[in-house]
Order: structure tokens, then sequence, then C-alpha cells
């Protein structure tokens, strides 16, 4: 169902279109046979919209329509034939994997301008934090956006062998589920057997994590995990939005950094499938994957060692 806004915005800019289709035709915009909606619809085909666009548009004419016989415009049978087929002439593709290389992507984290880790700008390790936990974590960026620093929800082990991280209290799950804590393990932890792991050890997210927290606590201003660096809100909790922004970035970032241009399209929430697939490809079982216990990242930086 359409927001009250969404919708003002969708019958102000299409309902524009409608009406000059109605003009040219001497129709009345909301009164309009079923056959001008048809036609305007099947232009929308001509101009080669996508099936989503055009379900927008007659959602938008739906809402300002006085419809047929006590329905709405998309509910006329015609009307609803036609869509059918406008589906089939028009299928959703989708990708069946993230464009872009973990592998790659991890490789860039480990060396400049991610490293190291304490003396980077506040951005870059905001970006690298945001996108470590996004990984070993394959939850929603809503999830993650929840996560707080409060002691009751953020709990570091000794000696920084692992760290608990849970949402804060009030945060309620887009599926209605338990909500398990995110338990990380440190990721190859000194002292360290050779140049290797020390290199690996910098995709530790127990260690990102650590050093976030302490760089944000002199200027922080809220218990949400990530907040804001960029004057005047440093210190204020950042948006969805911006979460996803910074996971995006870090992947482009990575990639600029190897001299490649990133892939397009590139989606925050690609990393939930691109973790959880390398996981189970490198043995970590489908009930581990599911409560979010073992350390994806290490099971994926094999391809490293």
């Amino acid at each position: 169902m359409l927001e009250p806004h969404r919708l003002g915005l969708f019958t102000n800019a299409n309902g524009v279109c409608l009406s000059v289709e109605c003009t040219t035709k001497h129709e009345i915009p909301f009164q309009c046979s079923v056959a001008v909606v048809l036609s305007f619809l099947q232009d929308l085909i001509d101009q080669g919209k996508a099936f989503s666009t055009i379900k927008v548009f007659l959602a938008a004419i739906s809402a300002c329509h006085i419809g047929f016989d006590n329905k709405t415009v998309g509910q006329h049978p015609l009307i609803c034939r036609f869509m059918k087929g406008v589906r089939c002439a028009l299928p959703v593709s989708k990708p069946f994997s993230p464009s872009w290389d973990l592998r790659l992507v991890l490789d860039g984290l480990s060396m400049s301008p991610f490293e190291p880790l304490d003396k980077v700008d506040f951005k870059i390790l905001s970006f690298k934090t945001a996108l470590l936990v996004a990984l070993v974590s394959a939850k929603r960026v809503s999830e993650i956006h929840a996560f707080s620093v409060h002691s009751a929800c953020l709990q570091f082990m000794s000696g920084d062998a692992g760290v608990v991280l849970k949402p804060n209290p009030a945060f309620m799950l887009k599926v209605v589920n338990a909500i398990n804590p995110l338990e990380l393990i440190a990721f190859y932890p000194r002292p360290f057997a050779s140049s290797e792991q020390q290199k690996l050890n910098t995709l530790c997210p127990v260690r990102a994590l650590r050093i976030y927290t302490e760089r944000t606590r002199g200027f922080r201003g809220s218990d949400q995990l990530f907040v804001s660096w960029m004057r005047p809100r440093t210190g204020k909790p950042i948006t969805k939005q911006r979460l996803s922004h910074w996971i995006v970035e870090a992947i482009s970032l990575a990639y600029s950094s190897k001299g490649l241009v990133p892939p397009p399209g590139l989606r925050a929430h690609s990393t939930r499938g691109m973790s959880t697939s390398w996981a189970l490809f490198k043995g970590v079982t489908l009930q581990d994957t599911y409560e979010h216990r073992n350390v994806c990242l290490k099971k994926n930086n094999r391809l490293l060692a």
C-alpha cells in the first residue's frame, strides 16, 4: 500500500501525463474511459517503461479516478488482464549473485587507504567498520542500524577476543522473529605467527569495532553504534539510508584502491547474499549461518590465506 505522501507525489507527477492524454481525446481526467487508460498505459510500454513504473502510474490514476462500478481503475477486469499481459511481456530480471568480487574487496580493505585503521580519516574508518559488520552479520541494514553501544548492548570480551552486539531494545524486526545477539570472535588476533596473519587481522571486525567505538567516544551524542562525523550532525545517529551509502562507498573505494572501476548497481543489501553464499561454500552449516553464530568472514578469508 502506498504511503500518503508518496501517493501525493505520484498523483501530482503522473496526473499531468494523463491530463494531456485526456485533453487530446476530449475526456475528463478523473472520469475518462477504460479505453483512454489502456491507451495511456500502452504508451508507457512504447516509451520503454519498466513494469514497476507502469504499476506506479496505474496506482496514481486509481487514486484520482472515480472508478467504474464501485471499483478502482486498477480493479477493472480489462485493466487487470492488460497488466497481467504487461507482466509477461516485461519480466523483471534480478541478478542471481552480486556484481562485485568479495575477494578483491577484502584485499582492498587490508591496505591503504583503509589502513592503518587507527590513523585513517574517520570517514574511512566508518566505511570499513560498517562493511565488515555487514559482511560478518549478514543482517539487513535496518538491523545493523539498530546496534547500540550501550553497556547492555555492546560487550567486548577480555583481551578483545570477541564482541557481543545487541540492537536497541526498542528495535522491531522487519520479519517477526526472535532477535539473536551478534557474537563475533577476533580474526587472527595478536600475536601474529606471520606477516600474512598480520594482514588478515586488518579484516577483523572486532578490531574495527574497538577502534571505531574508542575514536567516537569523545564526540558521540547517541548510543546508536554508527554516528555521523560531518558537521553540523557530528556525533548524531545516522539514518538507514546513510548507512547503506557507507557500505556501498566502502566497496567502491576498495575497487578504486586497486585501480579498478567499481561495478554499476552496487547495493548495500548485496552483502547479505555475498557473505552467506561464501560461508556455505567454505563449510559453514545452514544452522550456524541462520543464527549468525560463526564468523563468516574467517571462512571467506581462507581465500587470502
